[in-house]
């Protein structure tokens, strides 16, 4: 159980809160795995390099990644008043999500399960001294 009063408490928890730039994409229809390649490619690159290759990655999940990566970019801009040309790709990483469980049927009466799995994806973003 934590002391002190309830607004003391809350004071010292927003105190502690990470000030940077981000976007969260909740419930992606895509896997972790497929979309950590994509983020991969872009963790600590500045935006404009990054966005440049989002723009041409033939996989699924990048056209995810860019639309996130623009709104983070927009959050930067509109809520700290940061310069986009200072900006990179601080941290990105992809959580699990739910997954769909799904049933299609198999020979002789059987059923084989399919997992359509979901993800979480986060984007922060930081400026260069």
């Amino acid at each position: 159980m934590a002391k002190g009063h309830r607004s003391q408490i809350k004071r010292e928890r927003n105190a502690q809160k990470d000030t940077r730039p981000s976007a969260k994409l909740s419930y992606a229809r895509v896997s972790v795995q497929k979309a950590c390649f994509v983020l991969d490619a872009i963790r600590g690159k500045d935006v404009d390099t990054a966005l440049a290759v989002l723009e041409y990655n033939p996989r699924y999940a990048s056209s995810l990644v860019k639309k996130l990566l623009e709104s983070a970019i927009a959050n930067a801009e509109n809520n700290n008043g940061m310069n986009r040309e200072n900006l990179y790709v601080a941290e990105c990483y992809a959580n699990k999500g739910p997954t769909m469980k799904r049933i299609h049927p198999r020979a002789q009466g059987r059923a084989y399960r399919i997992e359509k799995r979901t993800s979480h994806i986060t984007v922060v973003l930081d400026e260069k001294e």
